[in-house]
């Protein structure tokens, strides 16, 4: 099994994105011109569209944030290392859930931090690739966020 994914314009990398952006759409294309890839419902819970790849028995995912956006049915938020919360890749929106969880022994007030902080995930990401657009949405790295 193999996953692929878009480019996403996460961070200042001095460079122009256009350079490092290729269409997850194009690829299929061209994977289609040699390989007999069929649809299939496969799914782990994450974006990934996949396709089942005849010629190899395998199966290939696809995951295109900016060509066949995904946002509506986004089910993740992530948590970094120093406790900060991210409800979604491509918005700098963040709850601190550190200091709910020294503020007291019990789960109550985290609860309740991370209860409010997903009520505020957004419907969209900010990213956007184009010749206008040469600057990231985000100045944030994805090493800062993990995932």
């Amino acid at each position: 099994e193999l996953t692929l994914i878009e480019v996403m314009p996460l961070g200042d990398v001095g460079e122009a994105r256009l350079d490092q952006y290729l269409p997850l759409s194009m690829v299929r294309a061209r994977l289609a011109e040699r390989f007999t890839l069929t649809d299939i419902e496969y799914r782990t819970g994450g974006p990934a569209r996949y396709v089942d790849v005849a010629e190899t028995g395998g199966r290939l995912g696809f995951i295109t944030p900016l060509t066949h956006n995904f946002c509506e049915s986004c089910n993740r938020v992530r948590v970094t290392c120093t406790g900060t919360l991210y409800m979604c890749l491509g918005q700098e929106d963040a709850a601190d859930l550190c200091t709910p969880l020294r503020a007291s022994e019990g789960n109550d007030l985290l609860h309740m931090a991370i209860t409010e902080a997903i009520s505020r995930k957004p419907k969209g990401h900010d990213f956007v690739i184009d010749r206008r657009h040469r600057r990231p949405a985000l100045s944030r790295h994805m090493s800062v966020t993990g995932g």
